[in-house]
């Protein structure tokens, strides 16, 4: 049976999105899935099912996490191939430069027009799609400007953030 990579969006953001990891464990496999494993609290959850199509296992866990958090929870899955392939891509853009920050932006479908994305890039900030990922580069200063994580996140559609630590660690852990 294929295993699949879950990662939630707008979870345990304020009061009224709280949706812990024991109970993200609890719907999946009330739902049929099995060999359930999340990690930390934000969102990670892989699991195995028969079912063998994304479009599938998302529609399963989204409607399963509706009923048991009481709120839409947008849910994006990769195979396990597909999930290696973004935590090479992470590793081999960390490594190309000196980087304050590089989030990796988890995409729900792929972008139609990667250069409207890429575009936004600076000198210091880059933005780059790979496949169901767009990647921020943030250099040193990023704070005072460069790449809007918002107005990316405005132009690649349904998309959920993490850091390039959590998408390593993953890409290890569930690859």
């Amino acid at each position: 049976m294929p295993t699949h990579l879950a990662f939630l969006r707008a979870i345990n953001l304020g009061a009224k999105r709280k949706f812990p990891k024991d109970a993200i464990r609890v719907a999946c496999e009330g739902a049929g899935f099995s060999d359930v494993e999340t990690h930390i609290n934000t969102g990670n959850v892989r699991v195995t099912s028969s079912l063998r199509s994304r479009p599938k296992v998302e529609a399963a866990l989204e409607a399963a996490f509706l009923e048991a958090a009481g709120f839409e929870v947008p849910t994006i899955v990769f195979g396990q191939d597909e999930f290696a392939q973004i935590g090479k891509d992470a590793e081999e853009l960390y490594a190309e430069r000196e980087l304050a920050r590089h989030y990796v932006l988890l995409l729900k479908e792929p972008v139609s027009d990667s250069s409207v994305v890429e575009a936004l890039s600076t000198d210091e900030h880059h933005t780059v799609v790979r496949g169901r990922a767009c990647h921020l580069l943030l250099g040193p200063g990023y704070e005072a400007g460069g790449v809007d994580p918002l107005r990316v996140e405005k132009l690649v559609g349904v998309a959920t953030s993490r850091n390039y630590n959590v998408v390593s660690t993953l890409a290890k852990k569930w690859c």
